[in-house]
């Protein structure tokens, strides 16, 4: 068996794997390259025919993620957990429907599970046409709902994790209503992602019954985490709890006022803006945020970067520069809604 290789040292495999690019006419042919040697190399590494299953499942999943998803990509969409076993005559299942409504009044569309409760909700208030439903084979619970059945934006995962990934890879924002087990373990996943800074900073917004069920979790967090020294107080910054769909639409709204986007080049984090800021709004920024910015450290205003030029619709759009020391994410968060503000 020859070993293969990442790099171009695979002689005539290299020249048929290039030869197969050609023939199908694929974007991004180096990226494609990786993905078929990567394919082969396992082939060649493990005989365990579930590792196998695994593999080609994961990779059959996520193309049709991003098929399905690509139509709408310039849309921004927010993604609606909450619990299964919310029934339609309970007050927070029409709360759902009233916060999805609102959604779409305001050019979002709605990702859910696609199962029932506060997922049908949150599709039935957005409607077909401005929902996704990526849902889960389960032996109970779980069929997709009767709002996005038969719509050609409802998906079904085998494993739980490319599930995972596709509620939060197009989110721009989410919402949880009271849910189970599987609501809080969104809510934690998505602040430790944003804690971690493995997920771009996006709004995270619960919306609470008359019962006060995220005033409870609250509690706990604040209780049992905080107080005990497990999380700091900036990640307070990370969420927002409301009564009111209106408000949560508006917190959302309110972090895409100016800001727009970001991504690291090498050391420096560039912010993309809807609008300039001039050179007082950044002295306010330096002065209330400097402790954010890696030692030695600075903020400037620029052009975009000459690596960037892989993201040509975002070229005209001004941008914030900073080496951010890549820790204080919940101050970042708040950094954001602080350049929103101007």
């Amino acid at each position: 068996m020859r070993p293969l290789s990442f790099q171009r040292q695979n002689g005539d495999i290299d020249e048929l794997i290039d030869q197969l690019m050609r023939k199908a006419d694929v974007y991004h042919p180096e990226m494609i390259r990786d993905m078929i040697l990567g394919a082969l190399k396992s082939g060649q590494e493990n005989n365990y025919l579930a590792d196998q299953k695994l593999m080609r499942t994961t990779m059959k999943e996520m193309r049709y993620t991003n098929k399905v998803f690509a139509p709408y990509r310039q849309r921004k969409k927010v993604t609606v957990f909450g619990s299964a076993r919310t029934t339609p005559e309970e007050p927070i299942y029409q709360k759902c429907v009233e916060f999805s409504r609102m959604l779409v009044e305001h050019n979002y569309m709605v990702i859910t599970g696609g199962g029932p409760g506060i997922m049908q909700a949150g599709n039935e208030g957005a409607g077909v046409e401005n929902s996704f439903a990526v849902n889960i084979r389960l032996p109970f619970e779980q069929a997709t709902n009767a709002v996005m059945g038969l719509d050609e934006k409802a998906i079904t995962y085998q494993y739980f994790f490319n599930r995972k990934v596709a509620f939060l890879k197009e989110a721009h924002a989410v919402a949880l209503f009271p849910g189970g087990f599987g609501t809080l373990d969104e809510a934690m996943e998505i602040m430790t992602l944003i804690q971690t800074g493995k997920n771009p900073p996006i709004p995270l917004v619960m919306i609470d019954d008359e019962g006060g069920y995220w005033e409870d979790w609250l509690d706990f967090i604040r209780d049992g985490l905080f107080n005990r020294g497990l999380i700091s107080g900036e990640d307070f910054g990370l969420f927002s709890i409301t009564r009111d769909p209106l408000e949560a639409v508006q917190v959302i709204d309110d972090f895409y006022r100016n800001y727009h986007s970001l991504r690291f080049v090498r050391d420096k984090l560039v912010i993309r803006l809807n609008k300039v800021l001039d050179s007082d709004h950044l002295q306010i920024l330096s002065s209330e945020f400097g402790e954010i910015l890696a030692p030695g450290g600075s903020m400037s205003l620029r052009s975009p970067l000459p690596e960037e030029n892989d993201q040509p619709d975002l070229k005209n759009l001004p941008r914030l520069v900073m080496e951010f020391n890549r820790r204080n994410y919940g101050l970042l968060k708040s950094f954001i809604r602080r350049i929103n503000s101007f």
